[in-house]
């Protein structure tokens, strides 16, 4: 491998990068499913890199580590969630974030990502110097900060704040007699058994809640504003079944992979030419499973388009079987104010509770929080427009990790994590050392998400800005961006490349 993305560290010094801190070829922020993925792809292409990953917890998996709530699952099958080059041997397609955890740490320990990762590293501030073709990152680690340098940084920190959910004041809180949590930040030993629990929310963490809880609770009632579209899928896939019956284990898991891979873009596709087709087969398909007892018109006909939030999956219709069952229920409602028996709604209802969960939603944090300054200047994430759904105009030498949100993460995670393998090659052959996604002034800014969810819209002003034509857009396509990110140039124009001394 060339040693441009090499230097030594007098040399760097000398170009005039901050001096200081131990020096590394990548670094990646995040231990979670996106890192260890990435840093699998960067040993495999740039076997000649030096590369560390900066996990601010104590433990790698990410999500998987941070969520410990009862039934804590995965809302995409494992098929595709999974890493391509990696297969998922468990039988369920929907699987418990303990499998989940596990699944990750064996890829870092057999790979020996393990070894590269640093635990207790916060990263709070990133210095991009163009002169020496640097970052300087600070992460705190041990109430200290500590200095590191990077040629290249790669965030795959995910997109929500690991220290802070949404979370919406009620009147009366004070008063309530019982207990209100979050799912974000579970109590360990949290006891539930016998008690009346109210479920705030009908997004993935609470149709997940629900049916755990109620297993062990008197009774749980999920309290919902307005309904989620809510679609039974199998936890186990009797095709897959069939399939690692017939062939190896590696040959089964693509096979499974790339078959829900065309059939959830098929259906996507279908529910969004034709979403009074789709609106309707979905509410039919919960009414079979609710039976007569339940009023579905009200608690499961949402007022918008499928997709224009994410669909929520219950494997095995768990969900509807602990309604059927009278273990759970649901009510469409807002909250008046919190009273000490438990909620009064506007409707006049009292829902007695014990505890009360509130399910309400996360709190986006765009490439983690960091400060980033560009030549002194700070830099803002809002006020740049994505490349191909992986850079930030403006921002060299740094790829962000943003999944899908109509697919599986883990899809777009692992093109991203090949393309900038493909760019950090190119940067080699070429002898060059910045590389910045330049914003062509005539291209229109569009929101950079086309959901309508609570999150997406209460952060709109904090992310960037998708554009009106390629390479600006940001496809929710699998198929689509394989053909532009996999298949397509990387000296396409918009990438300007140089030498270190200035911006190019």
């Amino acid at each position: 491998m060339p040693d441009t993305l090499h230097a030594d560290q007098d040399a760097s010094r000398a170009a005039g990068t901050p001096p200081g801190g131990a020096y590394f070829d990548v670094l990646i922020v995040g231990a979670g499913l996106s890192g260890i993925g990435a840093a699998w792809h960067l040993q495999r292409g740039c076997p000649g890199m030096t590369y560390a990953i900066l996990e601010a917890r104590a433990a790698m998996g990410g999500t998987w580590d941070l969520f410990r709530y009862p039934g804590v699952r995965s809302d995409s099958d494992m098929y595709t969630l999974g890493y391509g080059f990696r297969p998922w041997l468990d039988g369920h397609a929907i699987a418990d974030g303990p499998s989940i955890r596990r699944y990750i740490a064996q890829t870092a320990v057999d790979a020996g990502i393990d070894r590269h990762v640093r635990y207790g590293h916060r990263v709070v501030a990133a210095h991009w110097d163009s002169g020496g073709a640097c970052w300087l990152v600070e992460a705190e680690h041990g109430g200290r900060r500590v200095p590191l340098r990077t040629r290249f940084l790669y965030m795959c920190s995910g997109y929500y704040s690991y220290d802070e959910a949404y979370r919406p004041r009620f009147d009366g809180e004070e008063t309530f007699a019982g207990r209100i949590v979050q799912p974000q930040f579970w109590p360990a030993g949290l006891d539930y058994g016998g008690r009346r629990v109210v479920v705030v929310g009908s997004g993935a963490t609470a149709v997940t809640l629900v049916p755990a809880m109620a297993q062990d609770a008197a009774h749980v009632t999920m309290l919902q504003r307005s309904p989620s579209y809510v679609v039974s899928r199998p936890s186990e896939y009797g095709f897959a079944r069939r399939l690692r019956r017939w062939l190896p284990a590696r040959a089964a898991y693509a096979l499974t992979r790339w078959r829900v891979i065309v059939e959830s873009m098929l259906l996507y596709r279908v529910a969004r030419t034709k979403p009074d087709v789709a609106k309707r087969k979905i509410i039919e398909m919960a009414r079979r499973q609710l039976g007569p007892g339940c009023d579905v018109d009200t608690h499961f006909t949402p007022d918008y388009k499928p997709w224009d939030q994410r669909v929520c999956i219950v494997p095995d219709g768990d969900l509807f079987r602990a309604i059927r069952a009278g273990r759970a229920s649901v009510a469409t409602d807002r909250i008046a104010r919190f009273v000490p028996e438990g909620l009064l709604l506007e409707s006049g209802q009292t829902l007695p509770a014990d505890i009360v969960v509130l399910a309400t939603g996360l709190k986006v944090k765009l490439m983690g929080g960091v400060a980033i300054t560009v030549d002194g200047r700070p830099f803002h994430g809002n006020d740049a427009m994505s490349y191909k759904g992986m850079m930030l105009s403006g921002l060299p030498n740094c790829v962000m990790t943003f999944g899908y949100t109509n697919a599986s993460w883990t899809l777009k995670a692992d093109l991203t994590a090949a393309w900038v393998v493909r760019l950090l090659r190119h940067m080699a052959r070429k002898r060059v050392d910045i590389v910045v996604a330049h914003r062509d002034p005539g291209v229109q800014p569009a929101p950079f998400l086309g959901f309508t969810s609570g999150y997406v819209q209460r952060a709109r002003d904090e992310l960037p800005r998708q554009g009106s034509r390629r390479p600006w857009q940001v496809h929710q396509n699998y198929l689509r961006d394989m053909l532009t990110i996999r298949l397509g140039r990387i000296a396409d124009g918009v990438l300007r490349f140089g030498r270190k001394g200035a911006m190019p």
